[in-house]
């Protein structure tokens, strides 16, 4: 069961350019980055995930590139670990990415985009606690 709940999520950035030549053939790459963010206070049980994603040709010419960034607002059962909250968010968070980048590239008339699944749980979560005293 998961220990979060989506409240909220807003697109912050995209940024989409597409070069292409008709016909053409790329190499597709992909680039993640997830972060969750705690309130200063650390009351709550609200956090902020910040889910970054830029896909695109890795080729010399960088014909095609979309970058996104998508953030959600998330409530969390007291007693869950920050990991927990971390991979549980993800987890919710992503579909909604995956969707965009499809979206955005289908409607610029271009083969859709699908970026792969990804397993956060064989994942290494690297936790950075700022500003603890």
């Amino acid at each position: 069961m998961a220990c979060c709940e989506l409240k909220a999520y807003t697109v912050s950035d995209i940024n989409f350019y597409n070069r292409l030549d008709p016909n053409m053939q790329i190499k597709i790459g992909n680039k993640f980055s997830y972060n969750v963010k705690y309130p200063k206070d650390g009351q709550g049980n609200i956090c902020r995930g910040e889910f970054e994603v830029e896909t695109g040709d890795i080729g010399e010419d960088k014909k095609l590139n979309i970058k996104v960034v998508v953030v959600g607002i998330f409530s969390y059962a007291p007693g869950a670990t920050k990991e927990m909250v971390h991979t549980d968010s993800f987890k919710i968070l992503y579909p909604y990415v995956k969707a965009l980048i499809t979206t955005v590239t289908a409607n610029a008339g271009i083969k859709p985009i699908i970026i792969p699944n990804i397993d956060i749980d064989s994942q290494n979560i690297y936790r950075i606690d700022g500003n603890q005293q």
